[in-house]
């Protein structure tokens, strides 16, 4: 039987301006939506127009977007903020949240954490008075949920940070389950959906989880450098900022320039300086396609190209190793394929028209993605590196340097 959200029809491919051959890169920078250019173009003419006055419209403009945030992270609308960076509000959050007890100061992630992560949560472990434990790798690809109960149960973790989906190997975590293992020992779990964010669905609110942080610029289409965005309980919506700034302070009474500061409601508190407005209407543009399909038809769409995907390589390119998770419910939006040319691998399917990024030492990421990606265009990215392969080109990687 066909569900309510498979029925939801997915943006035509007019929706976005693709990038010539066939895009399996949105894992890293989402294409261009048209209604993103739109909403730009609009803002750029209210400058142009208005100038200062502009601000009468933009004023609350992060605030507006919190309700299409909401959906899709599975929060109340109180609960998430567009602002910042992912750097930006890790600080922000364990700056507010990350206090530490007797016996209990250590911040805990895993070894295969995004660095921005890493640096954040070592500057901010240490700052308490304890340390940065991260959960080793068995295989180098992916965590074994076990192993980070195990670390959680050995004591002394105040806060857990854990990405929703491994960037590396699309790996996804059970968050309500690691989540109730945190709150079982007394500590904070903090989650990063930057990997996750548009890709599949979230249930932050009633899984219990104190507060996340996501970008905007991969899964979300909303743009390079766009704004990204956090998510704070509603049990911690009375703490007051740990890096307080004017843009977090009550709407109502902001422009009375008081020298104290009064702190605005849910997690719009923890918004610290002036929004880019330019870069937020991208972010406008862009959540206006997933209030139009669904997230929920948006996973299933990209479950059905990644099955393509994984059986056509399984069937058909056995020299490489395909390391995501093949359990749906372990998995993101992106497969990782392991190959020692893997650098080579890249650079050949660009050359062919194929975009996929690499990542050190042996990884090709692979996203088709719901949104855009037609099920022939997986067949035929399966096509060029069969060839590739065939003719040898993965022996020439290019010039030196990142592939992306």
């Amino acid at each position: 039987m066909t569900s309510a959200a498979s029925a939801r029809p997915l943006p035509r491919l007019d929706a976005f301006t693709l990038p010539r051959g066939i895009y399996l890169d949105g894992n890293s920078l989402g294409p261009l939506p048209t209604a993103a250019h739109a909403a730009i173009e609009r803002r750029l003419r209210q400058w142009q127009v208005h100038g200062v006055a502009a601000w009468d419209d933009w004023f609350g403009l992060s605030e507006r977007l919190s309700p299409a945030l909401a959906r899709l992270v599975g929060a109340k609308p109180s609960e998430v903020i567009a602002t910042g960076s992912i750097t930006a509000n890790l600080h922000q959050l364990l700056a507010t949240l990350h206090h530490g007890a007797p016996g209990r100061r250590d911040v805990l992630a895993t070894a295969l954490d995004f660095p921005t992560d890493l640096y954040a949560l070592h500057a901010w472990a240490e700052r308490g008075g304890g340390t940065l434990r991260l959960v080793p790798s068995r295989d180098g690809h992916t965590i074994a949920p076990e192993d980070v109960e195990a670390e959680l149960a050995a004591g002394g973790v105040a806060t857990m940070v854990l990405p929703v989906v491994l960037y590396r190997s699309g790996q996804r975590f059970d968050v309500a389950r690691l989540t109730a293992a945190a709150h079982a020992v007394g500590a904070l779990a903090v989650w990063d959906a930057a990997h996750s964010i548009g890709a599949l669905p979230h249930t932050l609110h009633d899984d219990g989880v104190d507060a996340a942080v996501w970008c905007s610029y991969k899964y979300l289409n909303a743009g390079p450098g766009a704004p990204g965005g956090l998510f704070l309980h509603e049990r911690h919506a009375e703490r007051v900022p740990g890096l307080p700034g004017w843009w977090g302070h009550d709407k109502s009474s902001q422009f009375a320039m008081r020298a104290a500061f009064t702190p605005a409601d849910g997690a719009g508190r923890l918004q610290q300086g002036t929004p880019p407005i330019l870069s937020l209407a991208g972010l406008e543009g862009a959540l206006a396609i997933f209030e139009e399909v669904g997230i929920e038809a948006v996973r299933e769409r990209s479950l059905a190209l990644t099955d393509t995907l994984w059986n056509e390589l399984e069937a058909r390119v056995p020299e490489v190793r395909i390391v995501t998770p093949r359990a749906h419910a372990e998995r993101g939006g992106h497969l990782a394929v392991a190959h020692p040319a893997a650098r080579g691998i890249a650079a050949a399917l660009r050359r062919r028209g194929v975009v996929p990024d690499h990542r050190e030492p042996d990884l090709v990421r692979l996203a088709p993605v719901a949104l855009y990606t037609r099920d022939d265009e997986v067949v035929r990215a399966v096509d060029a590196l069969r060839s590739l392969l065939d003719a040898g080109e993965e022996r020439d990687a290019g010039p030196a340097g990142p592939v992306t």
